[in-house]
């Protein structure tokens, strides 16, 4: 690694601590009642694929880590799949806490999670933004003022489909656990995320 190169990642490793310890603490929204941990982002603070979940499952809340939980193993079966590996892409979540009984978050919980997003963003600066599910793509569509709705996009008909919005590239993917309830379209899926081979 060039000397430049190593200055550049202590910054950011040194930024992201910052935000990761705000994280940690946060205590604006309801969800911080019921949590065991507000999760932080997880991987290569280097990477050009950044990876957006909706929220921590029941066993990342417990155990304090990204996709550990069956969909987890999915996710991990879809990168195997796609040749990715996972030690090369940063993860982490639209929403930090957990969703209590696996409810759909509300509008205030996914603001309050906003800028600590906005700041992820900013400092693991990738390639490509890969929001997982419906959630997290239209809270990164909005983010950079596009609203899906108004262009006439449904999350079904950008899957898998690279767009660039303001100069940034965002490529929604279906999130694994959808996969748990619709086993059969695993193949598609697999098809559709290795697509991102090409932008490692």
């Amino acid at each position: 690694m060039k000397q430049y190169d190593l200055f550049e990642s202590i910054e950011k490793q040194e930024s992201l601590d910052i935000i990761n310890d705000q994280i940690r603490a946060c205590k604006r929204c309801r969800l911080n009642v019921t949590r065991k941990h507000a999760l932080i982002g997880e991987g290569d603070i280097n990477a050009n694929i950044m990876f957006v979940a909706l929220s921590p499952g029941l066993k990342e809340d417990s155990q304090n880590q990204m996709f550990i939980g069956p969909s987890g193993q999915v996710f991990n079966r879809l990168l195997s799949a796609a040749g990715i590996d996972r030690n090369l892409v940063f993860m982490t979540n639209l929403v930090k806490c957990m969703l209590p009984k696996n409810r759909k978050p509300k509008m205030d919980e996914i603001e309050a999670c906003g800028q600590f997003l906005n700041k992820e963003i900013s400092i693991i600066h990738p390639k490509v933004i890969v929001p997982l599910g419906s959630y997290a793509t239209n809270a990164i569509l909005t983010k950079y003022h596009t609203d899906p709705q108004s262009l006439g996009m449904s999350f079904s008909n950008i899957t898998g489909k690279l767009l660039s919005i303001n100069n940034t590239k965002v490529f929604p993917l279906p999130h694994p656990a959808a996969l748990l309830y619709n086993p059969s379209f695993e193949q598609n899926t697999i098809e559709k995320y290795k697509k991102l081979k090409t932008f490692l």
